[in-house]
């Protein structure tokens, strides 16, 4: 039994995908030259008054709506205090008291399809800050001879959701994670992109005896840029706890960056408490009035969630976890294979050439499968052939080639070139008596007990006939055959 249980809470910060910042016009993009997407609004030049963007409020409302979070009547924006260079106004615009959505939680599965549940704290609304460039070899701030502000990130809409302390592993935290980044993306709000910061996430760790309820002392782990990072980081995090309480330490309270190149955290500073941001209501900003008919307007446009759609998957389509899970990476991907399971009417044998020969081609072709010229209709019909014993399944491979390259639907090409299997006892039985005469030692050896050569006797004939005859009826002719 492990001694030692370990942790985790995340806080994500994500942002939104709108036309323009949250308090201002300036436009919501990513890249572009240094300082050129800014306004009084986004410099916090004096007179400068912020207005809240309808859309990224919209989109909280969503998100908050697809995790199962209550969405107040009331919210409102405050002002949380700290310096930084990167922020103008010596505060960010945030929300402490009055969030838009409160509660909730994530459903994730592991590799293993099990599905697991993490409830949310809150998801609130805020402002991105601006990026520090720091000249030097290291592009850290240690060691660097100066440093540059970029403020065009600094006001796009930001979207912070805090997990509560209820996973307990790296493993654990990484489905948690996809099960956020892939609803935002069916969701439209984001692209969460961690390469361009449109991702961000922080994981506050903490070890405690297997037996304990009582929360450990955490440490807040930051410059995690990939989810690989994350799962390093929280690994070799839980082991340094360890280490530490088992030599006779104490854990320390502390915020501890992760160092990518050494494999390990290290100290960044003291853990700041809520306290110290010295919150406020921002008295520039009018509290926000949730209108119950937009919220169930939202609530009625929801699409079919990624874990809705895993559990139909698994549930209903007894697809393997690696199937469901790769079926809804992308949801036009899922869309195309429910076209092609409706047309089939038979799940698994959809999923294998939609995921084997299907995905092959398109990744070939540099192309998404889904925007491929074989069409879901096809693809149903092409296994209702297989399921009907009319093709076999190396005729089908071809067909889903000969479908690529624009040949047709797989029975015109079936019929066009005499394709099709053939259980005509008539038909089969002079390549099985051939294939008999042709190896009389392979039919002495199945009389004397060897029944294994029965494959291959099988395997000749259906060499014989070019794959044209079914072998069900060749084996069960065969056994009558040879007695």
């Amino acid at each position: 039994m492990t001694q030692w249980e370990s942790v985790i809470g995340i806080e994500c910060h994500v942002e939104l995908k709108t036309n323009s910042k949250m308090f201002c016009a300036c436009p919501n993009e990513f890249g572009g030259e240094p300082n050129t997407k800014v306004c009084p609004v986004c410099l916090a030049l004096p007179g400068a008054l912020p207005v809240a963007n309808k859309i990224a409020i919209e989109h909280m409302i969503r998100a908050g709506l697809a995790f199962g979070a209550e969405i107040p009547e009331f919210s409102k924006f405050d002002r949380k205090n700290y310096f930084y260079p990167d922020m103008p106004k010596d505060y960010q615009i945030s929300q402490y008291a009055m969030p838009l959505t409160q509660g909730g939680a994530v459903r994730y599965w592991l590799a293993d399809g099990s599905m697991k549940e993490c409830r949310l704290t809150r998801i609130h609304l805020e402002e991105d800050t601006g990026k520090s460039l720091h000249a030097g070899t290291t592009g850290r701030i240690a060691g660097s001879s100066h440093s540059l502000i970029d403020f065009n990130r600094a006001g796009v809409p930001l979207m912070e959701c805090v997990s509560e302390p209820e996973l307990h592993s790296a493993d654990e935290a990484i489905g948690y994670l996809e099960a956020l980044k892939r609803t935002f993306v069916q969701l439209g709000i984001s692209d969460v992109k961690m390469e361009e910061g449109s991702l961000r996430c922080d994981a506050n760790v903490s070890i405690r005896p297997a037996a304990s309820t009582e929360l450990g002392t955490k440490a807040e782990i930051k410059n995690m840029n990939s989810f690989r990072s994350v799962h390093r980081a929280i690994e070799s995090e839980i082991a340094r706890q360890i280490e530490i309480v088992q030599s006779g330490g104490r854990v320390v309270q502390e915020t501890r960056g992760w160092d990518e190149g050494a494999g390990r955290t290290h100290t960044m500073r003291s853990k700041e408490q809520t306290h110290d941001y010295r919150y406020f209501p921002d008295p520039d900003l009018v509290p926000v009035e949730v209108d119950r008919e937009l919220v169930e307007s939202i609530r009625t446009a929801l699409p079919e969630l990624p874990h809705e759609r895993f559990a139909r998957y698994r549930g209903h389509l007894k697809l393997t976890p690696a199937q469901a899970t790769q079926l809804i990476e992308d949801a036009a991907l899922g869309d195309y294979f429910d076209a092609c399971v409706s047309a089939s009417g038979h799940a698994q044998q959809s999923a294998n050439f939609v995921l084997g020969d299907l995905a092959r081609l398109a990744n070939e072709n540099r192309m998404a499968l889904y925007d491929s010229p074989v069409r879901p209709e096809h693809v149903g019909e092409l296994v209702r052939m297989v399921e009907s014993k009319t093709i076999n399944s190396k005729i089908a491979k071809d067909l889903i080639a000969r479908m690529w390259a624009g040949d047709g639907s797989p029975a015109a090409i079936v019929e066009r070139e005499g394709l099709a299997q053939s259980s005509d006892v008539g038909t089969i039985d002079p390549f099985i008596d051939e294939v008999l005469r042709a190896n009389e030692k392979s039919v002495m050896d199945f009389r004397a007990g060897k029944t294994n050569v029965l494959g291959f006797l099988v395997g000749q004939v259906m060499k014989a006939s070019a794959g044209k005859a079914n072998p069900r009826i060749v084996q069960e002719r065969m056994r009558e055959k040879l007695g």
